[in-house]
């Protein structure tokens, strides 16, 4: 496949590739964590980029606050009508004390000031309210496709990667977490993706910008070239995996 089929997607960059791109959580994700909050009042999701996960929990609770220091991100954020968006950054939440019965983070806890963060955390929890640090690593694809991606993944783009991605890749195992922590039941997101889609989510990642500021986007074209070749027919959905990693605690 010629690589300047591909180039809308490797550079279109901002809060709608992501909304486009980004994959979406479970619905039984959010119906997990709504079964553990102590009421369904409120819940907050911090760092919520353009609602994915906020969208899911509207359903389960009267209102839903989603957080995100980036207007472009509020900007592409679905609306809906029992949540409300807000530019606000982790580290200062406008929300009032003991008011949220969950507060999530999903695929953001790693930027966070985290000292600062839990410290709004215990001011805004209501009592016994439950704190979600959520996480999905590196996706999978089926065989001759997936060692060609982590050759990519782990060789090729990996120097370009901030230090903040390895608590991305070990589920946030090693990260502070200071909460009564209980165990999260297994899940994955799983998904039908086209050659297209594919790209078009490498295309959001951080580690895809330091390329490209580096000026070694030929590193990008030569990867979405040999991935093309491998994968066939790039109308053709195949299966995309992601395994789901979660820090769930009751204050």
């Amino acid at each position: 496949m010629p690589s300047n089929a591909l180039q809308r997607n490797w550079f279109d960059q901002g809060g709608s590739a992501y909304a486009r791109f980004r994959p979406e959580y479970p619905p039984e994700l959010a119906e997990w964590l709504a079964g553990q909050a102590s009421d369904r009042q409120l819940a907050i999701d911090v760092g919520c980029g353009n609602g994915q996960l906020t969208a899911l929990l509207a359903p389960h609770f009267e209102h839903v606050s989603g957080f995100d220091p980036s207007a472009d991100q509020i900007a592409n954020a679905a609306p809906h009508a029992n949540i409300t968006y807000q530019r606000a950054s982790a580290e200062h939440l406008p929300a009032p004390e003991r008011s949220a019965s969950l507060i999530t983070a999903a695929q953001a806890a790693h930027w966070f000031d985290l000292p600062a963060f839990y410290a709004e955390v215990r001011r805004i929890a209501a009592p016994a309210a439950v704190l979600a640090l959520i996480s999905y690593g590196v996706l999978s694809l089926g065989p001759g496709l997936n060692e060609l991606f982590r050759k990519f993944y782990d060789d090729d783009i990996g120097p370009f990667w901030p230090p903040e991605r390895a608590l991305v890749d070990s589920g946030y195992a090693t990260i502070d977490f200071p909460f009564a922590e209980f165990a999260a039941p297994p899940m994955q997101i799983r998904l039908q993706w086209t050659l297209d889609e594919l790209l078009g989510y490498v295309s959001t990642w951080s580690a895809t910008r330091a390329v490209r500021e580096a000026g070694k986007e030929r590193m990008l074209t030569r990867f979405a070239d040999q991935l093309g070749a491998a994968w066939g027919d790039p109308e053709q959905a195949r299966t995309v995996t992601w395994p789901v990693s979660m820090r769930v605690g009751r204050l």
